[in-house]
């Protein structure tokens, strides 16, 4: 066992509580100890809702645990029925309660509700809060939907269901805002969003759709595979996160819905009413891609500098994965590191990170993920609201891409990451924490100015930018025969070794101090290309084993890397 201070994703209740609470006429009773309802703070104060879950908890207590805590689970279960008359009922035990083992589904069971009560079995020692959430929704479609006795026919327009969006989600309610008004663009009907707003009805006419949008595959892609193989659906698998990922999700969406034509006795008159039909819609389309302004702002003189940044990514796979192509393909980024937390999509996330020639980094222990972030030395980190508190301390810009978010992560304003829309987001999430920077630029070349001075450090960078220190002259007394400075601790500032649930992690420490002459020199150079140039010149340092970096040893660096 390991003891953690910090977690990626909660147990599975609580994806079973962002289901429940995403929907409507359903009602969760948890099966749980006094102290496990600290999981309505996460809706109510991060997600800022106006009412609470909809989840009941038994509140056992420790005197409790002498009685007969199963009937206390099915008093809880029937005042719920009989206060919120739910169209249906989610039942389970907390990570606590499971050692109980109480049987929730058993006795909710045994009450005969005249609602359908869906049993939850979450091992939480085992599993976490996405496949919790995943788990929820499935057991619910597979528990609510009505199968047909015929395929359905298609109709005059193609029709789908949107899969995916929760409570809690991050920024889920404004991707579904975007990618709803896609379709509709795209002229095809939605039949049913969920679980997000959908009621247990809603999940039964599921069925009536010629296929799926699954938006978060981690939420919706067990279900949407059962609802294939079940009901003949096929499901979307690209995430329209990006522009350019936004058009190969509208040609996949297309080709699904089959709206360049319909095929029948009269072809060509078919042919002719769908043209005239999506004519419409395919100008509003068009209207919409000329108004993402994130491919050419990507391709301006302005964000031409960004070219090469080295980046740093890690989030859930879904996140993750995208985010690392936008960064590469329309930012032109430099792919340092790639990541998640979700190890049920470790294979999609090896392949993504293969294409990077990277190894991906798939671990939900935060030290580890800190190593590897300070060993890449990214200019940029795209991650969770835990890698923002990483480059914080490390003084580098950090944009918040996915779970675990706080309460900045629901924004008043419209700020989704799918769609067109979503990718003009992105560009100004992450581009300018680095845009910021050409004030210090400015701070450079006004350094004589009495309004500036010497140590003025990087404003947009928050408590994080400390005065880079200037190494102390070294006393005689600590100089060898030859007038080195004699061999020393590492630097506390960078650590020997990182623990973590695998053992220590080595971080490889400065090869050598820089002199106090070099440090200011350095302090001259642009701050975007100052990492560079300092790299640059701690590798040569290394591959001479300069005891020392002096300002020649800077120069020499320079000369040598331009050649």
């Amino acid at each position: 066992m390991q003891l953690t201070l910090w977690t990626y994703e909660g147990p599975p209740h609580v994806g079973a509580m962002r289901v429940a609470t995403a929907m409507r006429e359903v009602h969760y009773v948890l099966h749980a100890p006094q102290g496990d309802t600290y999981a309505d703070l996460l809706f109510t104060m991060i997600e800022r809702r106006q009412e609470r879950p909809p989840v009941t908890y038994t509140t056992f207590q420790a005197r409790d645990l002498g009685g007969d805590t199963a009937q206390l689970f099915k008093d809880a279960v029937k005042q719920a029925y009989d206060r919120f008359r739910p169209q249906a009922m989610l039942v389970g035990a907390s990570c606590t309660a499971e050692l109980i083992q109480d049987d929730p589904g058993g006795l909710a069971a045994a009450l005969d509700l005249p609602v359908p009560v869906v049993p939850l079995e979450l091992p939480a020692y085992q599993r976490k809060e996405n496949w919790g959430a995943a788990e929820t929704f499935y057991q619910l479609v597979r528990a609510l939907v009505v199968k047909p006795g015929t395929r359905r026919e298609r109709g005059a327009l193609p029709r789908c269901n949107v899969l995916g969006p929760t409570a809690l989600g991050f920024r889920h309610r404004d991707d579904l805002r975007e990618i709803t008004q896609l379709l509709g663009q795209l002229g095809i009907e939605i039949n049913v969003v969920a679980p997000w707003q959908a009621t247990p009805g809603d999940l039964a006419r599921l069925a009536d759709a010629d296929f799926n949008v699954v938006l978060y595959p981690e939420v919706a892609q067990t279900a949407a595979a059962w609802l294939s193989r079940q009901l003949g659906q096929p499901f979307t698998t690209v995430i329209p996160i990006g522009a350019r990922a936004t058009e190969d999700f509208i040609q996949e969406v297309c080709g699904l819905a089959g709206v360049c034509g319909h095929a029948g006795a009269d072809a060509e008159a078919n042919a002719n009413a769908a043209a005239a039909a999506s004519a419409a819609p395919l100008l509003q389309l068009d209207a919409v891609r000329a108004a993402s302004r994130s491919p050419w702002y990507a391709r301006s003189v302005d964000a031409n500098y960004l070219t090469g940044k080295r980046v740093f990514v890690f989030g859930d796979a879904t996140h993750a994965i995208a985010a690392a192509r936008v960064a590469t393909q329309e930012f032109g980024f430099e792919l340092v590191g790639l990541g998640s937390y979700s190890r049920e999509f470790g294979r999609e996330l090896r392949a993504a990170a293969a294409q990077y020639g990277l190894e991906a980094l798939i671990t939900d222990d935060y030290l580890e993920v800190e190593a590897a972030l300070t060993a890449a030395a990214p200019e940029l980190v795209l991650g969770t609201q835990m890698e923002r508190h990483m480059a914080k301390r490390l003084g580098v810009p950090c944009a918040v891409i996915s779970a675990p978010v706080h309460v900045q992560d629901f924004p008043a304003r419209h700020a989704p990451q799918m769609g067109f829309e979503g990718a003009n987001v992105l560009f100004d999430t992450w581009v300018h924490p680095l845009m910021m920077g050409l004030e210090e630029h400015l701070l450079g070349m006004f350094r004589g100015d009495f309004e500036f001075h010497a140590d003025a450090m990087p404003s947009h960078l928050g408590h994080a930018a400390r005065p880079i220190p200037v190494p102390v002259a070294t006393p005689i007394a600590a100089q060898g025969a030859e007038g080195v400075p004699m061999a020393t601790a590492p630097s506390a500032s960078v650590p020997a070794g990182v623990p973590s649930a695998r053992g220590t992690i080595e971080v490889t420490p400065r090869t050598a101090p820089w002199a106090a002459d070099a440090e200011q020199e350095l302090r001259k150079i642009p701050f975007f290309v100052r990492a560079k140039a300092r790299r640059n010149t701690e590798a040569y340092a290394r591959s001479r084993q300069l005891p020392l970096i002096t300002l020649e040893t800077l120069y020499d660096a320079k000369a040598h890397f331009s050649s």
